[in-house]
């Protein structure tokens, strides 16, 4: 992994440097001499991301982390990737080693989405929901299935394998998350093509057109869970909650609709504190996640604990052929 210094934006010798054996094995960067690059560290959590110049182009090459492989399906994302990519949902693809995780895509200019911004922006959010409901009706398969337990599950095992004591509640929380599972079981729905991240700072706002970056965890799902991950990352309430809904569904929206969400934000919560751990037992520094991980679990119990979550479950449990019917299965 590349020092500290360098994902901060260090100098510009000193990052050629550090990525010119990087760069050399990339067709598409290989023999552009050293004074017509220019690198930019961009933000990320878990990966290493830099804006590459080159003359009159612009790049962003993603190095993936070191402890990614734990849980990332490297050659599913490229798969999906170009897909998004194809269908003008995502950043042009140019080079993707599926071995190593080295990716180099189109830059986009624009601004990324923030979560409070957007829960404001009536506008914004419309488009939003449509971008996702493009997506979700492609009617192309992603390679792998994206299944929050079993994504719960693993991150389980890897934690188990690390030692790390696990905070007070997660065995309530766990139990409570089986009760959602089995409810949504008894409601299945088709699988679609989902992101499976779509947080805000996800999202370009590249001119007025919307991209979605970021395909990692992208795979075959139940739509439902990119709305509620949407909603939880976003700080949405009941308003915004319907406000996407409505634009996604295009009309009114039953309740059984929002019950499912409602069961899919408490799972969110739970897989995500979880992975906040992982990312604490393998040292990231890239943000305090242990604090993180805890916040995740007291809101996943909070939605637990609620008054009508039990009326959330029987909703969902009972309602599995008119949901079905519902559902958005093309563009």
């Amino acid at each position: 992994m590349l020092s500290e210094g360098l994902r901060a934006n260090g100098r510009h010798e000193e990052a050629y440097s550090a990525l010119a054996s990087v760069l050399a094995r990339i067709p598409l960067l290989d023999g552009v001499r050293r004074e017509e690059v220019e690198i930019e560290s961009l933000g990320s959590l878990t990966n290493a991301s830099y804006k590459i110049l080159a003359g009159d182009a612009a790049y962003v090459l993603r190095l993936p982390g070191d402890d990614t492989w734990e849980y990332i399906d490297r050659r599913a994302e490229e798969h999906n990737s170009r897909v998004a990519a194809s269908a003008g949902l995502g950043a042009e693809v140019l080079y993707f080693d599926a071995g190593s995780g080295t990716m180099v895509s189109r830059y986009i200019p624009g601004e990324t989405l923030d979560g409070s911004g957007l829960a404001r922006d009536a506008g914004t959010l419309v488009r939003v929901a449509r971008v996702l409901r493009r997506l979700h009706g492609l009617g192309r398969a992603f390679e792998s299935r994206f299944d929050a337990f079993t994504m719960i599950r693993r991150c389980r095992e890897l934690l188990r394998r690390s030692r790390l004591r696990l905070p007070a509640g997660y065995a309530d929380a766990e139990r409570g998350v089986a009760a959602v599972r089995r409810a949504l079981e008894a409601s299945p729905v088709p699988l679609v093509p989902c992101h499976n991240d779509p947080w805000p700072h996800n999202f370009i706002d590249a001119g007025g057109r919307l991209y979605l970056i970021d395909w990692e965890f992208s795979g075959m799902n139940d739509p439902f869970w990119d709305l509620a991950h949407l909603s939880t990352e976003a700080g949405f309430g009941p308003k915004q909650d319907r406000a996407l809904m409505q634009a996604y569904f295009g009309g009114v929206v039953p309740g059984r609709f929002y019950s499912r969400l409602e069961l899919y934000k408490a799972a969110g919560d739970l897989l995500w504190s979880l992975w906040g751990l992982l990312q604490h037992a393998n040292g990231n520094p890239a943000d305090d996640f242990l604090a993180y991980a805890r916040g995740r679990l007291v809101r996943c119990k909070e939605r637990m604990d609620a008054p009508g979550f039990e009326r959330h479950l029987e909703a969902v449990r009972r309602n599995p052929a008119q949901t079905v019917s519902l559902l958005p299965l093309s563009g």
